[in-house]
């Protein structure tokens, strides 16, 4: 019996055993009053569509139809992401590459950082998620702002302050704290949050505060009797983060990032300027 011998063309193994991509997770900062939310909108301009776009443009997925984009989290029109998180397939293998080849492309969508993923992981399955509301201190009165946060706190039925969706309105926030300064800060924590569930709580907070919500009609909301406060602004709301609890993110030294955000601090500087001349 002969052994035939064959020589083999190495490059083309490694070409058919390469993968075609990965999937990576990519935290994202933007300003929520560029677009209309972030899903994706037939005729609006929503973060979602940026993002694809971008990721058309720099062929980073075989065809749209592949890059499986899923998003961590939902903003509205105008709420704004400081560490909101994406999952898509990639044909980019190189981390730092990838960030600064979106960074180039797509002008009000910043791409932060990365971790790679399985394929099967859902991004939505998060171990906390923390959001951060502004408001101007003007005449309220904190420590009864902090009385009524407190009530929030812990596991309850938050139907009364949601928008109705079809899912479970029990959920357990972990902790609303306020801090004082040039502004006043809220920051919720919590695992998940319901359709306008924060800005339905700052409204309640802030008319008790202002005494204009009686502190006892927040108890008989959360105990389930069909009491409105309002809807708070969604341009003073910021995602600031989605935490995962075996996902490190990876970040990297990008000059067409750094100069994008000196542009946007600049004009922010600018406006400022000019509504201060204002009073």
């Amino acid at each position: 019996m002969f052994c035939r011998i064959v020589d083999f063309d190495h490059h083309n193994v490694d070409k058919v055993s390469k993968p075609p991509h990965r999937r990576v997770a990519v935290k994202i900062g933007y300003r929520g009053g560029s677009f209309h939310g972030s899903q994706r909108q037939p005729g609006r301009r929503t973060v979602e569509g940026d993002v694809i776009r971008a990721l058309d443009s720099i062929n980073s997925t075989v065809k749209e139809s592949e890059h499986g984009l899923k998003a961590a989290s939902r903003t509205d029109a105008g709420v704004s992401a400081l560490g909101n998180v994406l999952a898509f397939n990639t044909s980019i293998f190189d981390d730092a590459s990838l960030l600064r080849a979106l960074n180039a492309v797509c002008e009000h969508v910043h791409f932060l950082s990365v971790a790679e993923i399985d394929e099967d992981r859902n991004i939505r399955h998060a171990k906390c998620r923390y959001y951060r509301y502004i408001l101007p201190k003007g005449d309220l009165e904190v420590d009864r702002m902090r009385e009524v946060a407190a009530l929030f706190q812990g596991v309850h039925d938050f139907r009364r302050f949601c928008r109705d969706e079809g899912r479970g309105t029990v959920i357990d926030l972990l902790s609303i704290e306020i801090h004082e300064g040039d502004v006043l800060s809220l920051d919720f924590h919590a695992q998940r949050f319901l359709w306008n569930m924060i800005r339905r709580m700052v409204a309640a907070i802030e008319g008790v505060g202002r005494g204009k919500v009686p502190l006892g009609d927040v108890v008989r909301a959360l105990a389930g009797e069909d009491l409105q406060f309002g809807l708070a602004d969604p341009n003073n709301l910021i995602l600031m983060d989605v935490q995962y609890k075996d996902l490190e993110f990876k970040s990297f030294q990008d000059p067409v990032l750094e100069r994008k955000i000196e542009g946007e601090v600049h004009r922010a500087r600018v406006n400022l300027l000019l509504h201060d001349s204002m009073l």
